[in-house]
Parts: C-alpha cells; structure tokens; sequence
C-alpha cells in the first residue's frame, strides 16, 4: 500500500508549538527559576505530537531531530574543549597573569569601553566572537569582577566588542556564509555592512564611555584589587611568557587554522605551561581539563573568579544545545518552519518592510531554530527571491542576514551562540543583553535604513550598479 502524504500545516498549527514553548520557558526560568532544558523538550514533544497528527511517522521525525542535532555537533565539540582550556589557563598562570596585568593597567573609568576596543580588535583580527571570548574575553571578566563592575556591563561590551569583528572580518564564517547565501560577493558585503555596524559600534563606544564615568570615582575598590593582585602573586608565577599560548591560538584562528584544533591546541598549551610555571603534575593537569580549577587562596573573591573551567562544566551547556536544536529539527522536518516563514513574507509589500521582516526572521530563527547558521540560511533562502523581484541589490539582503542573524545569536540562551557565551564568560545571556549594545542597536538601524531607503541599494539586473533605493518606500 502507499503511503499518504502528510498534510501541509497550517499556520495557527505551527505557531502552536513556538507559543507552548515560550510559555515554558518564560514559566520556568520567571517563575521557578529552572532551566530551559525541560521547556525545550516540551516544545519538541508538541511538535513532534503535531507532526504525527499531520501523518508524518515517528521515524521522519526523529531523522529530523537527529538531524537537527547533527549541525551543532562541531559547536558542542568547541564548548568542551573551551572547558578543557579555561581549566589549564586558570592552573598554568595564564588567566590570573592576565587579570593581574588587566587591574594593574585599566582603570575602572575606561574599563567598558577599553573592553569593547580590545575585543573588537581581535575579533577583527581572528574573525571569531567565540575564540576572542575564551580567550581575552575570560581575562577580562576576571578584571571586571576585581574592579567591582556589574559582570552583566562587562559581558555586553565583550559580546559587543567580539561580535563586531565576527561580522565584519572576512575571516570570519558569518561574513563569508551570508554574501553566499543572498547570492553577492563578501567585500560589496562588508562595505555595506559599514553603513549599520559603525554608526551602531560608535554609539555603543559612547555608551560604555558614560557607563564608565560611574565608576571612576569608585576609590574604595583599591584596596580590594591590591589585595586580590597580592593574592594571585603570592599563590601563582605570573609572567609574561604565559602570554605566549593566548597569541599562539589567535595566530592560529588567523592562519585559518579551525577553530576545533586552534583550542585544543591552547588547552595542551596550557597544561604543559601549568608544569613548567607552576610545577603542576601530569595527573593534576588531566583532572583540571576534566573537572575544572578549584581555586583555595583563601580570598573569596579570587577563589570565585578562578574556581570554574573543566570539559564537566560545559555539559549542561551541551545538553541545552541539543534540546533546543531538536525543536528546530522537529519543526523544520514537519513542515511548521517554512509555513511560519512563508506567513511573514507576505506582509512584506515595501522595501522598509521586507527589510525589516527579514531582521526580525533572523531574530526569530535564532529562538525558534537556535542555531547562528540557520539563522543566516533559512531566512537567506526565503527572501532571496524577494529582493530580486523588488530590485534590490542583493547585499542589501545580506547585510540584513548579519545584522538579525549572526548579532542576536548571543542573547538567546539556548541559542548555540548565546549558550556559548554564557558557559564561556559565566553571565547569563539575560543578564548581559541590555548592555550589548552593538547587537541591539545595529539591526533598529538595518530596519530604519530599510524604512527610510537610506544606504538601500537597486539593482541593475547585473547586481554591480549602486542605485539609491529611497524613492521605493518604506
């Protein structure tokens, strides 16, 4: 016998399970302050239950879920041996070297914005946000913490500062995915992404700056950072050669070395520095890349800022991972995804509005299917088309694809990017979201050049002439 085809879906039928999904998660997380991971597999069972009432098999769903996991499989692989290399750079000197030389030099007046600088500096150079925060970024927390700022102000300016440079480096894989998606090349790309992501940067710098002036004044912390830079001398050897790991590993995220490789790499490093600098043995370095740095100075603001690292502590960041990308999975392959994304394209009937509902796409991708490429691929793919019958340059849609997708991947906790983040620096990606102002204050500029038709680009049918597109409406 044939089989029947499953039914298309309609749309009050795939917004149901996104909807039962966020009403978890905002229960579980507001309410009894959990996790995501129970509501994430929530989400999934209503879709998957969805999926059987549309007459799709268990199997086809499951390969969906499978599926779904698969594309995360390299980043959960990243996560571990992120956790493996801050465990060996907090025992080898590495991390404490540099939070020591970070108190003795920054002060709290210039610290967000000096912040913001370095990591859009190497994340510029690296064209990673995820190497940048394993390594300056977990510095620079640790200084942060010892000048007494909000941990949550000095997440968002590395998220800031690190994004900045995962957007625009052609190192970058967002940079490089995004003009191929939309069907442009990378630097008409970026030189259009000049137009949304320097004003935004620039405001953002400003906004770190006044931050800052708050604590200028803050003498009282002296004393406690003296006492924390005599605690990591007495307790490690600090020297300037345990820099050398942290620049071997940007050099080679800069020679194109993968990312994969590239960390595990500084985490062997870091062990064998451990040994050399601090005479830690073979099997202390083992538990530490396992289980993580246990700091007892007897400090307890330094035993807090170093007692963490280890591939352990990363698993839960994993798991979150998987359950949300097993959502996306089940809603990709039972048909609930396209229809959604087919819905919002409709109300796309002006330049400003297809801008603006291909940013907001992007957000949603990245909460409902959360994963970065994703976020950049599906709604690539949707609006393609779209902006070639609108005649528009198809780096306007790239520019697009960036400034929604690959910024707001870190402010979602069960995004694979915001998970990350949020394992990597230790603040919850709520917490820092109202101070990473380049990723939110970038895509409310894409969508009001979009409006307005200002940096908007025409096409000439060839995708090489430069029209200005603001007599096409908002």
């Amino acid at each position: 016998m044939q089989k029947n085809q499953p039914k298309t879906p309609t749309f009050f039928q795939s917004i149901m399970p996104v909807v039962l999904m966020i009403l978890l998660l905002g229960l579980n997380i507001l309410k009894f302050n959990g996790s995501p991971h129970i509501p994430l597999i929530g989400g999934t069972l209503f879709a998957s239950l969805m999926g059987l009432y549309l007459g799709f098999s268990w199997k086809e769903i499951e390969t969906g879920i499978v599926n779904g996991i698969v594309i995360a499989l390299q980043a959960c692989l990243i996560l571990m041996v992120v956790g493996m290399l801050i465990g060996t750079w907090i025992l080898s000197g590495i991390v404490p070297t540099m939070i020591f030389w970070g108190l003795k030099i920054l002060s709290p007046s210039i610290f967000l914005l000096a912040t913001c600088i370095i990591c859009s500096v190497v994340s510029l150079v690296t064209g990673s946000s995820w190497s940048t925060a394993g390594t300056v970024g977990i510095a620079l927390i640790g200084v942060g913490q010892g000048l007494g700022i909000p941990l949550a102000m000095v997440g968002g300016a590395i998220i800031s500062g690190s994004y900045f440079g995962d957007k625009m480096s052609p190192l970058s894989d967002t940079t490089n995915l995004a003009p191929a998606v939309a069907g442009t090349d990378m630097f008409s790309h970026i030189r259009h992404m000049v137009y949304t992501t320097l004003p935004a940067l620039f405001i953002a710098l400003v906004l770190y700056g006044l931050l800052g002036l708050r604590y200028g004044q803050n003498t009282m912390q002296m004393g406690k950072i003296s006492e924390i830079m005599n605690t990591l001398e007495s307790f490690f050897q600090l020297s300037g050669f345990l820099i050398i790991p942290v620049i071997l590993v940007i050099l080679m995220v800069i020679l194109k070395i993968p990312a994969l490789p590239a960390l595990l790499g500084g985490a062997i490093l870091g062990g064998v520095f451990a040994v050399i600098f601090q005479g830690a043995t073979v099997a202390t370095v083992l538990d530490v890349a396992q289980n993580g740095y246990v700091s007892h100075t007897g400090l307890e603001s330094v035993d807090n800022l170093l007692s963490r690292g280890g591939m352990e502590s990363m698993l839960s960041t994993v798991a979150l991972v998987m359950c949300a990308l097993a959502f996306g999975g089940a809603m990709e392959k039972t048909g609930m995804l396209p229809v959604i994304a087919q819905n919002i394209l409709k109300l796309a009937r002006s330049t400003g509005s297809l801008v603006a509902a291909t940013v907001l796409t992007c957000i949603c991708m990245n909460v409902i299917a959360p994963d970065q490429y994703l976020s950049i691929i599906v709604p690539g793919r949707m609006y393609r088309d779209a902006y070639l019958r609108a005649g528009l340059h198809p780096k306007n849609l790239s520019r697009c694809l960036e400034d929604g997708g690959t910024l707001s991947s870190s402010l979602v906790p069960w995004n694979t990017g915001g998970a990350y983040m949020w394992a990597t620096l230790g603040v919850y990606p709520l917490a820092y979201l109202p101070f990473a102002f380049l990723n939110l204050i970038t895509p409310m500029i894409s969508i009001f050049f979009g409006l307005t038709g200002l940096t908007i680009v025409k096409n000439d049918g060839e995708g090489n002439v430069d029209k200005p597109a603001s007599q096409m409406g908002g």
